[in-house]
């Protein structure tokens, strides 16, 4: 499977956890991380509001639901929207062969840093991801300042 013509079915299975996400009252973004093949690794969502732990985010969640990797240089992370300094950090830290987002238009994250540092980060630019998020942070917005940092 040529991963760079499949983004589509990758964001999917992130969109996918986002959805869950939201039906459990939480904040809709989902993230999946995937082998150099494009088998399905680990996948989670954001779950800082359902558990009350700050560091649930959704890229976090689907990093240990992957379990203990030997490599993660070929990896690929899925996000349905652009990863916060925290979860950029991760990325960074393990490596990862590769950053995909959903978009970046609601929060952009720590894309700039990351691709400054060489790490190969595609926006897919969605619009179903951006209308989730935004109708998300339209309707929470307080649930949303507190989950980036703002008062």
């Amino acid at each position: 499977m040529r991963l760079e013509l499949d983004s589509q079915s990758l964001l999917a299975v992130a969109l996918a956890e986002a959805r869950k996400g939201l039906a459990e009252g939480g904040i809709p973004i989902g993230a999946a991380i995937f082998d150099a093949s494009g088998r399905l690794v680990g996948a989670g969502h954001n779950r800082r509001v359902q558990d009350g732990d700050p560091s649930m985010h959704a890229e976090t969640n689907a990093f240990r639901n992957a379990g203990r990797q030997r490599s993660y240089r070929k990896l690929i992370m899925v996000s349905t929207l652009a990863p916060c300094w925290y979860c950029s950090g991760l990325v960074r830290q393990f490596g990862f062969a590769k950053l995909l987002v959903g978009e970046s238009r609601n929060f952009p994250g720590g894309l700039e840093w990351l691709r400054s540092l060489g790490v190969p980060v595609v926006d897919l630019n969605s619009d179903e991801c951006v209308s989730l998020m935004a109708g998300y942070i339209r309707a929470n917005p307080a649930v949303w300042n507190e989950d980036i940092g703002e008062e």
